[in-house]
């Protein structure tokens, strides 16, 4: 079991039991408050109710279920007491509002006020029951990192004099960040020759890009020379399958991007470039909800997935649903499917994009662009979890590698999972060269700077009117 779950199984113990105490407080107070709505019932009798003892099971888990939307338990070990205190009272309100509406509101009461005063006394209760350990467990967790107890294991990307220095700094100007360099890795050479610097052992970066490399570290840390962009980008572009943390300075990051937000550790001189600057509450509702609608629509539009099936097979010879890699988040590689628009066999002589005059497209497939509606399986990718509804357009790595060239920025772009729409697609549609992938890329970008359940919305509502108007192509 790793730190990371160990971590957060503390604080879901925590949230339960405190939860469950502040629910039977409430109702021991709910009881002598309310005597008109038990007559003689003893307390006993009243916690054996069912209603009582339903509560007592299921509003504990509402609050847990809450906290872990709100992304609580996204990131376990970097909090600060001011984060702590803010999403533990205001996620207590938002589950006594809820309680309240669920629970209380058909309470005979006859001052209305008292019911609100009621609420008042569950937020008080469930937010100072669960601050407590919550503060307790943190200021643990601090000791434990500062005493070298709790580390993360880190690797220097470089070997230079840089990277030697950044490695101890890290270990005597930082020791409170909990980083332990525990290697170096070579992004210039391939061969192992060099065994060691510093007293640490030296890997070359080929042996991580094709997972030669056995490693339990957390992150990465990348100590290039600032200057040499192209190196940088592509040490990003290597690292990022690996799925752990990859940290920049940022001197270097002014070289890749002038995005104004950006995520810091501890507030020092390091930048998580593996994360996008996106809430974490943001994005786990995100989640959920293209969960629910890939499902719903899935379900809803099955009769017109039939009916455009048997189009495009009687269209033209060929599959009827067509697949093919891309690049995702993490730069994971996945299967996009889409109802084939092309008649089979269309790049003979490589990958190429397409223009809306395209002799390749057949004429079944030219209406499905023009409404979209090619795209329609991708709900089951959204699904399973290749991709979001909105979010940058994924590509194949052929065109990726041409586009890295001349837009190191685009790397960032794989911070998040690709989408069904964007506000790339949305203001610039479809991309007939790079060129015109990377102008699409800046608005993308831009998305991810402000991503937000309002601009998803927004992106959507400007979908639906291209959809109906014909407009995708």
């Amino acid at each position: 079991m790793t730190g990371d779950i160990r971590q957060t199984i503390k604080y879901v113990i925590s949230d339960y039991v405190a939860s469950n105490i502040a629910w039977f407080c409430f109702n021991i107070i709910r009881y002598y408050t309310l005597p008109i709505n038990y007559g003689s019932m003893t307390i006993g009798g009243y916690f054996s109710m069912t209603i009582v003892l339903l509560g007592q099971s299921l509003f504990p888990m509402l609050m847990v279920a809450l906290y872990a939307v709100s992304g609580f338990y996204n990131e376990v070990f970097f909090k600060s007491r001011v984060t702590i205190i803010l999403n533990t009272y205001g996620i207590s309100l938002l589950g006594s509002i809820i309680i309240f509406f669920i629970a209380l509101f058909n309470d005979s009461i006859d001052d209305r006020m008292r019911s609100y005063e009621l609420v008042l006394m569950l937020w008080m209760l469930i937010g100072t029951l669960t601050l407590v350990p919550r503060l307790m467990i943190n200021q643990k967790t601090v000791r434990l990192i500062r005493s070298r107890k709790i580390v993360f294991k880190t690797l220097i990307v470089g070997t230079s004099e840089r990277a030697v220095q950044l490695a101890n700094e890290l270990q005597n100007k930082y020791p409170h960040m909990g980083f332990v360099v525990t290697g170096f890795v070579d992004d210039k050479s391939t061969d192992h020759r060099k065994r060691s610097l510093n007293g640490l052992p030296v890997s070359p970066l080929r042996d991580f890009v094709n997972g030669s490399a056995q490693t339990d570290n957390d992150s990465f840390i990348i100590a290039s020379d600032p200057s040499d962009l192209p190196a940088t980008v592509s040490t990003i572009n290597a690292l990022f399958p690996t799925e752990k943390s990859i940290y920049i300075t940022t001197d270097t990051l002014q070289l890749i991007t002038l995005r104004p937000r950006t995520q810091m550790v501890s507030g020092e001189v390091l930048i998580d470039v593996s994360k996008a600057n996106i809430p974490a509450s943001t994005l786990n509702m995100k989640r959920i909800g293209d969960i629910v609608v890939s499902a719903v629509t899935l379900v809803a539009i099955s009769p017109l997935l039939l009916a455009i099936g048997m189009f495009v097979k009687a269209g033209s010879k060929g599959p009827v649903i067509y697949s093919q890699e891309r690049i995702g988040y993490k730069k994971r590689p996945f299967r996009i499917y889409k109802f084939r628009s092309m008649y089979t066999d269309s790049e003979p002589d490589g990958p190429a994009l397409s223009s809306g005059d395209d002799p390749r497209i057949t004429p079944v497939g030219r209406v499905l662009r023009k409404y979209r509606l090619d795209e329609l399986p991708q709900f089951w990718n959204v699904l399973r979890g290749d991709m979001s509804i909105v979010g940058p357009r994924p590509e194949r790595d052929f065109f990726i590698r041409q586009i890295v060239v001349k837009a190191p920025y685009y790397s960032l772009l794989q911070q998040v999972r690709p989408g069904i729409t964007s506000w790339g697609m949305v203001k610039y549609g479809y991309a007939k060269t790079v060129d015109q992938m990377i102008e699409r890329a800046k608005y993308d970008l831009l998305y991810i700077d402000n991503v937000s359940l309002i601009v998803d919305l927004k992106i959507l509502i400007y979908t639906v009117e291209t959809v109906l108007t014909g407009k995708g192509v």
